[in-house]
């Protein structure tokens, strides 16, 4: 079985995965854009696309899917499969993509998508779907939930030679488990993933494979302790969100303390401003898939509450706005909760916010997510706590604002619940490939996991 690593062998970014399925024809699962220290001089397709013969999606995270516009540019055009959500997440993504790193030219923005609408396929959860190969191989893939964002999958894939080469259709059947990111058990909106059935070769994500998260009532009594903390100083509580997933569980988990909160409580006025265009048109598509939210979520909305969409949330629209709203909350003499994009404070509007709220004391900046290593969030979670600085725009910015960090809102699986996955199927995996982490990450859960599935070989790919 051989697999080939295109990203996410050296951190967490650039996820990009082949598996070879014959000398005619492979797959790729993912295909995404360097981040952090990860970042390449070059974002060129640099392995053939010729013998691949089709994309499969995890997800729509940009370390998944950002180098999508490249693989495009170096001729491929074969099928592109995903789950239903992510089909219609995936154009948006894309877009933005190319206009903050790509181009401003609509034209060739609108040929780009133009041609994505083509290729995608959307393939429902739970289902197998035949891949059309051009070799003698019977190849299928199947999409199971992965609880990590709307719409994201892991992916199971069934290789089966040709009966001429096998009597018996089933003694060369492998299959091949790719985990994109799992998410963690008991986050809002989204259900807990499930392990597969089995694998013969599970490549499994470690961003978090030497750490447990907090346990969800600890992050919500940490998440109302830090914004009473803002309050009662008039301060502005800063959260770098990714547009699709942190974004909407923030909302989640805010709506609750305030359904909760006495009814003359400042958190009966505190406004929420979402500053990012993109997670106003995700929190959309979250709405419309609510067939996709766990139980608990589909109960608040039976009561009549609305978990995304509650009165105090104030979306922020062009960039004019956006500007404004910054000015203004130099200005005010009451407290606001900001969560805006990127999550990893790299681009986006939160870097504008940082510039003109970290020299400020009265100032939180919250952490909700994984920073890499190489970004302007990682250092500022490094340096802030002992009274640092990090540079913005060429520009030294003194950090006096309080810096803290939440692990349990990370979207991703604690080390617990990567074991949990690995090692709770029917049959275990004859391999595992552990990528999309640090190296303390993966050595640490290859440790681990060597402890508990004592005939399994744990690769950690180059």
């Amino acid at each position: 079985m051989i697999i080939k690593h295109h990203g996410a062998t050296q951190g967490v970014t650039g996820s990009c995965h082949e598996l070879v399925i014959s000398e005619q024809s492979s797959v790729l699962i993912d295909c995404g854009l360097f981040q952090g220290e990860d970042t390449r001089d070059s974002l060129n397709i640099e392995f053939d696309v010729n013998t691949v013969s089709a994309l499969i999606v995890t997800h729509c995270h940009i370390d998944h899917v950002g180098r999508i516009p490249y693989l495009l540019a170096a001729g491929f055009k074969k099928p592109i499969y995903c789950s239903p959500a992510s089909a219609k997440l995936l154009p948006l993504v894309i877009e933005d993509a190319l206009k903050v790193g790509v181009t401003r030219d609509q034209k060739l923005i609108d040929a780009c998508l133009k041609l994505l609408a083509r290729l995608v396929i959307p393939v429902a959860f739970n289902q197998w779907h035949e891949l059309k190969l051009p070799c003698q191989t019977s190849t299928k893939l199947r999409f199971q939930r992965a609880g990590h964002i709307l719409g994201s999958a892991y992916v199971e894939i069934d290789i089966v030679q040709s009966q001429s080469q096998y009597k018996n259709q089933n003694q060369g059947a492998k299959r091949v488990v790719f985990s994109g990111d799992l998410g963690a058990p008991y986050t809002p909106l989204l259900p807990t993933p499930k392990p597969p059935y089995k694998a013969d070769v599970l490549v499994l994500e470690s961003t978090y494979g030497d750490k447990n998260h907090d346990g969800r009532k600890q992050r919500t009594k940490k998440l109302k302790q830090v914004i009473e903390k803002a309050v009662s100083d008039n301060g502005v509580v800063l959260i770098p969100a990714f547009s699709i997933g942190r974004t909407q569980e923030l909302l989640y988990e805010l709506e609750q303390i305030i359904h909760n909160s006495p009814k003359k409580s400042v958190w009966q006025s505190i406004e929420v401003i979402i500053d990012s265009p993109m997670a106003a048109n995700f929190t959309e598509f979250y709405l419309e898939f609510k067939d996709l939210w766990d139980a608990e979520a589909k109960r608040r909305v039976k009561q009549g509450r609305h978990p995304l969409d509650f009165s105090s949330v104030v979306t922020i629209g062009d960039h004019k706005e956006h500007v404004a709203v910054v000015n203004y909350l130099k200005t005010r003499n009451k407290p606001a909760i900001v969560i805006a994009a990127g999550g990893m404070c790299n681009g986006g509007r939160i870097v504008n916010y940082l510039e003109a709220f970290l020299p400020d004391s009265s100032a939180d900046v919250l952490f909700v997510g994984y920073q890499a290593t190489g970004t302007l969030g990682r250092d500022i979670q490094h340096y802030g706590p002992r009274g640092g600085y990090v540079f913005i725009n060429n520009q030294r910015i003194d950090i006096n604002a309080t810096i803290h960090t939440i692990s349990g809102y990370s979207a991703h699986a604690d080390q617990a619940g990567l074991v949990r996955f690995a090692t709770k199927m029917k049959s275990s995996p004859c391999v595992i490939k552990l990528v999309h982490g640090d190296k303390s990450a993966k050595q640490a859960l290859r440790n681990k996991l060597a402890l508990l599935l004592l005939k399994t070989e744990i690769q950690i790919p180059e």
